[in-house]
């Protein structure tokens, strides 16, 4: 006898986790369009108060971007164009020649870099560290402007996570989480969130839920 159906469908984790990455895509579509709304609010306000203290601050209320949250990932490489690395891991106390720049994984110091937002190059012995606990690395290079940043900063999670320049990186910003690395041209690349809601918070890190605090900060560190 052939059961009944109940109209329901269990997705798989699979099919879940898809779905909340094009979630985030769409959001992620949506805060591209409210930036260029934002940008024209500023520049009208801009013109209106001629320079205006006031008129300063309201520009900056106005365009200043929300953060995003992601749930933590612990799936595989899915996200085209993403990198996987083989780097095994050791404290040291001495320099690391790394193999990918910025580094993916390898030796590193036994104190982690401090999440946060950096003006200033880190130390990539620290911050490997840091990946081992979940974190995202990201990283950019002098073509990133001011109006791209917050762009990039509008859709980075507020925890486990370091932003800071690198002068000469090959690629204008690199994703970097445990073993894995993504480079994009823009900003506005669509697979930013995707690389986010895969390899955040990863349950495949060495040491996952592992604080991003109580290390050491980095030069430049403004949030």
């Amino acid at each position: 006898m052939t059961p009944a159906l109940t109209g329901t469908t269990t997705l798989s984790i699979k099919q879940q986790r898809i779905a909340r990455r094009e979630k985030k895509l769409e959001k992620y579509r949506q805060l591209e369009k409210r930036r260029i709304r934002n940008r024209r609010t500023a520049w009208v306000i801009g013109i209106v108060a001629t320079g205006s203290a006031a008129a300063l601050v309201i520009a900056g209320i106005v365009i200043k971007p929300p953060r995003a949250d992601y749930t933590a990932g612990a799936e595989g490489a899915s996200t085209e164009g993403v990198e996987t690395f083989a780097n095994t891991s050791a404290h040291v106390e001495t320099p690391v020649d790394y193999a990918q720049s910025p580094p993916a994984g390898g030796p590193h110091s036994a104190t982690w870099l401090n999440c946060g937002v950096y003006t200033e190059s880190v130390s990539n012995e620290n911050a490997v560290h840091s990946l081992e606990h979940g974190a995202i690395w990201v990283t950019y290079n002098e073509a990133v402007g001011d109006g791209d940043l917050d762009v990039l900063k509008s859709v980075l999670p507020s925890t486990h996570l370091v932003l800071s320049p690198v002068n000469g990186l090959s690629a204008p910003v690199v994703f970097t989480g445990g073993n894995r690395q993504l480079r994009v041209d823009s900003t506005a690349d669509p697979r930013i969130p995707a690389f986010l809601e895969e390899f955040w918070k990863s349950t495949n890190a060495p040491e996952p839920g592992a604080s991003c605090a109580g290390g050491v900060d980095g030069p430049g560190k403004i949030a």
